[in-house]
């Protein structure tokens, strides 16, 4: 198949969307199709056989989801992006996991679109090149499919680091390999742990947390594995550890990396050998919990510094999603700031709360060194400042100043990296030139002194929205 005249079926229930694709396709050479619903979508696939989807997610009669559900093993040699206008994880996720190639968020970028499109088609010409491989060998292909499970959104987040995050989550989601989660404090990595046990076959089984920094030392091994009677001044009955409740399910060991050795060791054997025994005990127990672990440190360097275990660190890493900070994904914070309100709503039974525009500026151009974390608590400071009402500059801490190099020089805790630091100013200053410029791309590249290129890739690169 030649790449330029491949055919392509660009599915969704809004038409003045569904004719630009078809207008953009056209004009790359493609040979482009329309449905206007997953029933059409289905019967279009069948009778047209074309060689990528762009399908919508939210359609009457069967939605994305569906379809992809009903496409099932076809979705091998079949490329499906979806494109969601949502900027909630659980759809992207689940459409990653029942198979879909990649996925995009509404208002997408038109270069992008071809972009992913592109690589889909090079991808599936290497999957066809395989296959007459195996055959030529006589190898069999493997075939497998996955249940659809449904769960509700709780990651929010539409830029592309995020999107990032939903693909890996429902790539690792249909697997039961070992899950290292990475990144700064209040990123939201016990939310994606929690996406990816409910996304996952063990979604109806027990989901345990072990805060590995919380537990005292010296009980450790009793929270883990267990403890007999009598096993220790205390211990007046038998108690079943983390991983034996977790059998079925999955446990996430939050914090790993404040481990000590000793723990570290007995792990390492539950992973090896699915085997661990009660403290005081001498029956051996299998454990059928798959593991996800989570850490804000850099575990190399820890193994480098000889406070982790290596063989360890292999056996958690298998399958590694690593979390952006919230200065990394500045566009998301509208979105997140929406959430974070009506969650506040919901708890405290609060009529409509809002941010004002000057107030949604104000936590935009904030650095949030603790992440979704700080701004949630900034965001509930603000709520009882306002009484209730709308939330003006005022009400947010005023505490926290908008230059992040004044940060560097009061709080060293609280300190950006140098490269973190500059790429801020940078950003910035493509804002600043964007509002000089009233929008104008070329205008604004000629204010900066770059080609119109480099300020796409800035614009990508810092997920700014003229």
């Amino acid at each position: 198949m030649n790449e330029t005249n491949a055919t392509i079926l660009v599915v969704d229930d809004d038409r003045t969307i569904r004719r630009n694709l078809v207008r953009l396709l056209q004009a790359e050479g493609y040979r482009a199709l329309e449905a206007v619903d997953g029933e059409e979508a289905l019967a279009q696939v069948h009778s047209e056989n074309p060689d990528a989807v762009l399908l919508d997610l939210k359609m009457p009669k069967r939605d994305g989801l569906a379809v992809l559900s009903e496409l099932g093993p076809s979705l091998a040699d079949l490329p499906v992006i979806v494109v969601t206008a949502f900027g909630g994880s659980a759809a992207a996720i689940e459409a990653m996991r029942r198979g879909a190639y990649d996925y995009l968020t509404k208002p997408f970028d038109l270069d992008e679109v071809l972009l992913t499109l592109k690589r889909a088609l090079r991808q599936r010409a290497l999957a066809f090149e395989v296959k007459a491989l195996r055959a030529q060998s006589g190898e069999e292909p493997d075939e497998a499919s996955e249940p659809p499970v449904e769960g509700e959104p709780e990651l929010i987040g539409q830029s592309a680091p995020m999107r990032e995050v939903f693909k890996a989550i429902g790539l690792a989601a249909a697997t039961d390999a070992p899950v290292l989660i990475v990144g700064e404090s209040g990123t939201g990595k016990e939310l994606v742990a929690s996406a990816l046990h409910r996304h996952s076959d063990r979604a109806t089984g027990p989901l345990i947390r072990v805060n590995c920094g919380a537990l005292p030392e010296g009980l450790i091994e009793s929270e883990l594995f267990g403890h007999e009677r009598g096993a220790f001044t205390g211990a007046d009955r038998q108690k079943p550890g983390r991983f034996e409740r977790a059998s079925g399910g999955t446990i996430f060991l939050d914090e790993v990396g404040e481990l000590p050795l000793p723990a570290q060791a007995k792990i390492l054997r539950v992973l090896q050998q699915r085997e661990f025994e009660r403290v005081g005990g001498t029956e051996t127990l299998r454990s059928d919990a798959r593991v996800i672990s989570a850490t804000h440190r850099d575990l190399s360097k820890e193994v480098a510094a000889g406070r982790f275990r290596e063989d360890l660190f292999y056996r958690l890493n298998v399958a590694r999603i690593v979390i952006p900070p919230l200065r990394e994904r500045r566009g998301d914070i509208p979105l997140l700031a929406e959430s974070i309100l009506r969650r506040v709503e919901r708890r405290h039974g609060w009529g409509p709360l809002s941010l004002s525009a000057e107030a949604l500026a104000h936590i935009q151009e904030r650095p949030w060194p603790g992440n979704v974390r700080q701004l949630e608590n900034a965001l509930a400071r603000a709520v009882i400042a306002a009484r209730g009402r709308t939330i003006l500059p005022e009400h947010l801490d005023a505490d926290e100043p908008l230059d992040p190099a004044i940060d560097l020089a009061d709080d060293a805790s609280d300190a950006l990296p140098l490269r973190a630091l500059l790429a801020e100013v940078e950003r910035r200053a493509i804002q600043r030139a964007f509002r000089a410029c009233a929008g104008n791309r070329t205008k604004t590249a000629e204010r900066l002194g770059i080609s119109r290129r480099q300020l796409f890739d800035k614009l990508r690169e810092y997920d700014v929205q003229p």
